[in-house]
């Protein structure tokens, strides 16, 4: 389960935008719905991924956060000694809403459609 406490403290201070980026791009990629969302290549690179906040809301029960998240991709080759394909990296991109438990930090991902 992700818990993003840090981003529950500082809801609807100056501070939320600056601590959610933080705490969220500490995350594992393997914990966020990066595979599902690519475009252009076959797996998700190990290289990092950043978060661009798009909206915030709430509901009585949970902050919303809409947000796009920039990372790499690769397509991989046929894995032989001699594949002359090389593992070039691809920008990738998708938007995800991230559903934070105002009472537990516990934060449910969900990855939106892109019309990119």
């Amino acid at each position: 389960m992700i818990m993003l406490p840090e981003s529950l403290k500082a809801w609807l201070t100056p501070a939320f935008g600056d601590r959610f980026k933080n705490e969220v791009e500490k995350l594992e990629n393997a914990q966020l719905p990066l595979q599902q969302g690519l475009m252009q290549s076959s797996y998700v690179s190990e290289s990092g991924f950043s978060i661009v906040i798009l909206n915030t809301s709430e509901s009585p029960d949970y902050i919303l956060i809409k947000a796009g998240i920039f990372y790499a991709g690769v397509i991989a080759g046929s894995c032989c000694a001699d594949d002359p394909t090389p593992l070039d990296e691809q920008t990738e991109y998708c938007e995800a809403q991230f559903e934070i438990d105002k009472t537990t930090a516990k934060t449910k991902i969900i990855l939106l459609d892109s019309d990119i």
